[in-house]
């Protein structure tokens, strides 16, 4: 549980000292930066009273940077250096892309680290050199940050800065990173569905189960709440992180190549008419039809009037994309459509007419859309800041979040063994004991998976790690506590420790890069569709594991023992050996069970004398006093 009265280490919650802090919506088109005035949250404006800061920044030869509304003016005329959208490249690497061809920038291979390794960090070339998204979404956030110290009057002690629920640790970390460098102290990453929940439940005084379908420039999340007392518990989330406003944009870009017979564009061109098909997708929010006209490099003059019914057409299947994860988290919250109480639409993009007819149409009810989309989740999150600063409210309430995908660790035989399943409330820890596979053992390798398959080839690697100095026992004496932290941020930490000796060993998960949103897609879609035949998967892997320890203990035991067998006695067992070895090769765990068990059977006698021996062993010069006997 998350008391959101607890303040941070180190703030003095003294009642007579309000702390300065904000809440940051850290957008993919524009960002926002809002604080709590007098007990009511609200959005800062700049100083020519506009409250959103469009997430443009542009990088000049002599090293300058601008960001905002004039970087945003210049995009079209210098594509190259000026970065649009590039909340969808944090915690990426260049393969995650996709399709590079229709961006205008030039990006480059990842630098190498100390040890020779790709970092995996995309970067693109500048003509101030070049930046990593965390660099440029860091000047978005030094912005915010000066407007919000102007407007208070004084420094910040932190902020709560936003992030998509379906952000991976890869995202959620660089998000912080870019935080660090804008001088910010981060009080915590706070999803944007829930921020969104907080600030309409408080305005309302709402409760009951809500759905909040957030559609951003970038983005795509859905959270399913309960809203009950002042407690704000998630009960599933689901999404697209590379599903947003962006790509029907695109979608009217490809429109206007088609009709005019275009192919690839250069730089200049792609942003032109990308900027174009933005403005094209407003006009259409409020009217059947807009003109999009456009004068390319070549000469060659676009003209073309797109109506709202072509539009709503050609972006039909991206609509679609998102009512199959509105699915997904319904049947994760095992609930229907008639259990949803509202609807609370987020993010600039759900005033596209085709969306709220399909969220409206797909939970039966008019979608709620009485708080500004593109300011709530601000709100939300300045409310939150505002708590963890230390200022008090009048109401004492609860957040309980949770996490998108369930993290564990690979075990014997390609295996994964979840240890915090997906929607589990954070911040948690779980922990769970593992031993040792061979006598001797001294070191064991911690691989950290995240996804919903049974197979670790099907999941996705988060980090290794090892435990070494494991006292040397037999297989199956040592206990290894392996053990899952999420931070209130989402962000994992796992330790791994050998109860005997106390040795332990741990590893802050921070891979380079993240989840592509293909394969979160996948991770999800693939945990139904191949339920069965991984449950069949895991089963022959843990009947091959199985039969493997038998084998090896077996052939332990007739090289230290064979001599107790009575001629005729060592072929049978053999056999039975040779048998389990030519069974290992199929695919069938029914047929190495039976295999394992004939073998069981088979050195059942061998047993008995192995035991027999040691008794005696043991017995070897003692009295019967000395055994404790009367």
């Amino acid at each position: 549980m998350a008391l959101l009265q607890i303040s941070e280490p180190g703030l003095s919650t003294a009642p007579h000292q309000h702390r300065l802090a904000v809440g940051i919506d850290l957008g993919t088109t524009n960002s926002l930066v809002a604080t709590v005035r007098n007990g009511i949250s609200v959005v800062l404006n700049d100083e020519n009273g506009r409250a959103m800061l469009p997430s443009v920044v542009r990088y000049a030869p002599d090293e300058s940077v601008t960001v905002g509304e004039a970087a945003q003016a210049v995009q079209s005329d210098d594509p190259v250096n000026t970065i649009v959208s590039v909340k969808r490249f944090m915690g990426r690497g260049l393969k995650d892309i996709g399709d590079i061809s229709r961006l205008p920038y030039r990006f480059i291979d990842a630098p190498s680290t100390g040890s020779g390794q790709a970092s995996g960090m995309l970067q693109l070339r500048t003509a101030s050199g070049a930046k990593s998204p965390v660099e440029v979404s860091s000047e978005i956030l030094k912005v915010l940050r000066a407007r919000a110290e102007a407007a208070l009057g004084g420094d910040l002690v932190g902020a709560v800065i936003t992030v998509p629920a379906y952000f991976d640790d890869a995202q959620r970390q660089a998000t912080k990173d870019a935080a660090k460098l804008a001088g910010l102290n981060v009080l915590r990453l706070l999803n944007e569905p829930t921020a969104a929940a907080i600030a309409y439940g408080l305005d309302n005084a709402s409760e009951g189960v809500y759905a909040v379908y957030d559609l951003g420039g970038g983005t795509f999340d859905i959270s399913i709440l309960r809203l009950s007392r002042g407690v704000f518990e998630v009960l599933a989330t689901n999404g697209d992180s590379a599903l947003g406003g962006d790509d029907f944009d695109h979608r009217i870009q490809c429109w206007l190549l088609e009709k005019n017979g275009l192919s690839a564009l250069g730089p200049r061109d792609t942003r032109l008419l990308l900027t174009h098909a933005r403005a094209a997708k407003e006009q259409l929010t409020e009217h059947d039809e807009t003109r999009i006209t456009a004068v390319l490099s070549s000469g060659d003059v676009i003209d073309n009037v797109l109506t709202r019914a072509e539009f709503q057409s050609m972006s039909q299947n991206l609509v679609q994309r998102t009512l199959q994860s509105l699915r997904r988290a319904l049947r994760d919250a095992k609930l229907g459509t008639a259990d949803i109480k509202g609807v609370v639409m987020v993010g600039g993009a759900t005033r596209m007419p085709q969306v709220q007819h399909a969220v409206g149409e797909f939970f039966g009810q008019v979608p709620l859309t009485n708080l500004d989309p593109d300011k709530v989740v601000a709100l939300g999150a300045a409310i939150q800041a505002n708590l963890l600063a230390g200022n008090r409210g009048g109401d004492e309430w609860l957040l309980l979040d949770v996490i998108p995908l369930s993290l564990g660790i690979e075990t014997m035989g390609g295996l994964t063994e979840k240890i915090i399943p997906r929607n589990s409330t954070i911040p948690t820890a779980r922990a769970q004991e593992f031993t040792t596979f061979r006598d001797g053992q001294t070191a064991m390798s911690i691989h950290v998976v995240q996804g919903e398959r049974e197979l670790v080839s099907d999941c996705r690697s988060l980090a290794k790690f090892e435990l070494r100095g494991i006292p040397a026992m037999v297989a199956g004496a040592a206990r290894i506590r392996v053990t899952f932290q999420v931070d209130a941020d989402g962000l994992l930490n796992v330790s791994a420790r050998e109860m005997g000796s106390g040795i332990e060993a741990s590893i802050a998960v921070k891979p380079s890069y993240g989840l592509s949103d293909a394969e979160i897609t996948r991770m999800l879609q693939d945990s139904t569709q191949h339920a069965q035949h991984d449950m069949l998967a895991r089963a022959l892997c843990e009947q091959q594991t199985e039969a493997n320890q038998l084998l090896e203990a077996v052939q332990h035991a007739l090289e230290q023992d064979g001599d107790l067998l009575e001629p005729g006695e060592r072929e049978p067992i053999e056999a039975r050996m040779a048998a389990l070895r030519d069974t290992l090769q199929l695919a069938d765990h029914l047929a190495i069970k039976r295999a394992a068990g004939a073998l069981n059977d088979a050195t059942a006698g061998f047993a008995q004398k192995r035991m027999d021996k040691s008794v005696a062993r043991a017995l070897t010069g003692k009295k019967i006093s000395d055994l404790g006997g009367e």
